[in-house]
């Protein structure tokens, strides 16, 4: 009889002691993860630049080439926006339709010319430098050459320019007066003002406008060695609450 009463006891008593390092791996588990996570959004940064985009009259898309290697068409639409992005999908657009009729209307049409709208964004008070207030957003309607870029057409009606080695656009219309493409932390700080990345990379490809993502894994969440690290830890936490039932 005592023997039979006492199975029960040991029983629940060895269950209590597996399930208590059990719980508490699953705890520092979790915790572990969201640190981990935690981590990753704090590494979270942007890039001060202005961005390039195309309009198809209704919307805008970000552009696929820089605008001294765009060659637009009679009657386009392109537009400029200053402003701190993590990458071309999370870039603002402008703040002004792109409608050509409405931009061009004053302009009329000449031969040996072509009419090309531009809405120039310097972007709000947030993204700009420290120091700097952004000029008001405007339109312009720039008549040129038939084969000029669009980099020639915004040169004609928003001057002064200003570009890096890379050819990426740094000013416009004299604004921002320094800086290029240069990186800013999560909270709005730059990372180096020199404009690029600690490596001394340039922070920005002359194809895109777009500054590219420093090797730290800089974006905006946790990078893929990261994720794997997480994943990695949580397997073996359910190998070893596996173990652990296995072992009952």
């Amino acid at each position: 009889m005592t023997r039979t009463s006492s199975a029960p006891t040991v029983t629940r008593t060895s269950s209590a002691l597996l399930r208590s390092p059990v719980a508490a791996l699953l705890a520092v588990l979790l915790a572990a993860s969201g640190v981990l996570l935690g981590a990753g959004g704090a590494q979270a940064a942007g890039y001060r630049y202005w961005s390039f985009w195309e309009g198809d009259g209704k919307s805008w898309a970000y552009a696929t080439q820089g605008p001294s290697l765009v060659r637009p068409d009679d009657g386009t639409v392109q537009g400029f926006r200053f402003a701190v992005s993590e990458d071309s999908a999370d870039a603002d657009r402008p703040r002004h339709a792109p409608d050509f009729g409405a931009i061009c209307a004053d302009t009329p049409a000449k031969d040996g010319a072509k009419r090309v709208a531009l809405v120039i964004d310097p972007g709000t008070a947030e993204d700009a430098p420290a120091g700097e207030k952004p000029p008001a957003l405007r339109t312009a309607c720039a008549q040129v050459a038939p084969d000029a870029s669009s980099a020639e057409a915004l040169a004609s009606v928003a001057k002064p320019l200003r570009y890096d080695s890379s050819a990426m656009i740094c000013a416009i219309s004299g604004y921002p007066k320094s800086g290029c493409g240069e990186q800013v932390s999560g909270d709005g700080s730059k990372k180096d003002g020199s404009g690029k990345d600690g490596s001394g990379k340039p922070s920005a490809p002359e194809a895109s406008s777009a500054p590219a993502a420093d090797d730290g894994g800089s974006g905006g969440g946790p990078s893929a060695g990261l994720l794997l690290g997480i994943g990695a830890v949580l397997l073996l936490g359910v190998a070893a609450v596996f173990q652990a039932r296995r072992r009952r």
